[in-house]
């Protein structure tokens, strides 16, 4: 018996993708304006975004897209998983 992977392989690769980008954005976004708030300094992309002249709500934007890449990721498994169950 023959069992084809090429789309599951495929998936793989963009679920992985979605998981990693999800939770750099998370960290750097949130953990930038935690940083801020606490300690008046900012770190990463976000802190990159700052010194360009952007406002300091960039940083909660930037958490908000990882965190809705973290979701889509937990979805897409759960849709995964469920087919396979």
């Amino acid at each position: 018996m023959t069992v084809r992977r090429t789309r599951r392989r495929d998936d793989t690769g963009r679920q992985r993708a979605r998981w990693l980008a999800g939770s750099i954005l998370f960290v750097q976004g949130f953990g930038s304006a935690l940083s801020e708030a606490i300690w008046s300094t900012s770190f990463g992309v976000a802190g990159l975004l700052r010194g360009a002249g952007l406002p300091q709500w960039t940083d909660l934007a930037i958490g908000t897209v990882g965190a809705a890449l973290i979701g889509w990721a937990l979805v897409t498994r759960g849709a995964e998983r469920r087919a396979h169950a």
